[in-house]
């Protein structure tokens, strides 16, 4: 079995609460970085009760000339008093895309990704 079939993508059934929107705030992080804002829950709010809530955020950057996965950092979630959304000040120059992955306690593991 390949673990990363386990990973559930936009194109799932429920995407509207589970999925990590990945948004690019430029001018935010200072001369050479750039904020980016992972939300799980955008369009449609995800529950966030100690039943059903998003546990961790994690972003990756995948490098323009190697594709090398580069760990940016996690935001672990506590329910009822979090929102399901995390900030990254990440230097962008070395990277092609950004991915990001979402852990709900009950549904799993979401992914989606977006190029740069």
């Amino acid at each position: 079995m390949d673990f990363t079939t386990l990973f559930k993508a936009p194109e799932t059934e429920g995407k509207e609460k589970h999925v990590p929107i990945i948004d690019i705030l430029k001018n935010h992080g200072g001369k050479d970085e750039t904020l980016v804002l992972v939300t799980v829950g955008k369009e449609v709010p995800h529950p966030n009760t100690v039943e059903h809530h998003i546990v961790w955020i994690e972003l990756y950057g995948i490098k323009k000339e190697t594709n090398q996965v580069i760990y940016l950092g996690r935001q672990d979630l506590a329910p009822t008093f979090t929102d399901p959304s995390a900030k990254f000040k990440v230097k962008l120059d070395d990277f092609k895309a950004l991915g990001a992955l979402a852990y709900c306690n009950i549904h799993g593991v979401w992914k989606n990704t977006k190029e740069l």
